[in-house]
């Protein structure tokens, strides 16, 4: 299958995911909710994530302004989604080659993966720029310095949360490498 029919169709997986799915479920962490944030966990930027190694920096910021656009339309939220997307795909490309122990040119037709980097390295990469995503997001949307304790329980659960849904679509809709010995 061609790269850019599965980026298509990964794509209009994650935004229904997270449109027809997460959108419409709201989580708490703890049963008595006062105080306490209601969120959503955000797994759209995923498909950010895990474009090529080889994608330009101009088109991963296409393309991270048509995924924030998309979720913005969406969720009403009037252009953040679009903000932060183009955001984590400005920085991407800088995160995965600290993480990387060669230059990303090195890596042809290959994308940022569990298989390709490990589940430690991916993970580390995934966390750092949902996490970036979420505390911009939120810092935006609730856009409070008064209660800041809220702000970063919000940030913290919600990405936590995020990272786990996360883990459980690469379980899911990845090959796994059969281990022969």
């Amino acid at each position: 299958m061609s790269v850019y029919v599965r980026n298509i169709l990964r794509f209009c997986l994650i935004m229904a995911l997270q449109v027809l799915v997460l959108n419409k479920i709201t989580l708490r962490w703890w049963s008595q909710p006062q105080g306490f944030p209601v969120f959503i966990p955000y797994v759209y930027p995923l498909f950010l994530l895990l474009l090529p190694f080889e994608t330009p920096v101009w088109l991963l910021l296409v393309l991270g302004f048509v995924t924030g656009i998309t979720m913005d339309s969406f969720a009403n939220t009037a252009g953040i989604h679009a903000f932060v997307c183009v955001l984590i795909a400005y920085l991407r490309t800088n995160v995965l080659n600290a993480l990387m122990p060669k230059n990303l040119s090195e890596y042809p037709n290959q994308s940022p993966n569990v298989k390709n980097m490990g589940w430690m390295p991916f993970l580390v990469y995934s966390s750092f720029l949902v996490l970036i995503h979420h505390s911009v997001y939120f810092g935006i949307e609730l856009w409070i310095v008064t209660n800041i304790g809220y702000l970063l329980l919000k940030i913290l659960a919600s990405t936590a949360t995020s990272i786990l849904f996360i883990l459980a679509y690469l379980l899911l809709f990845t090959r796994q490498v059969n281990a022969r010995g």
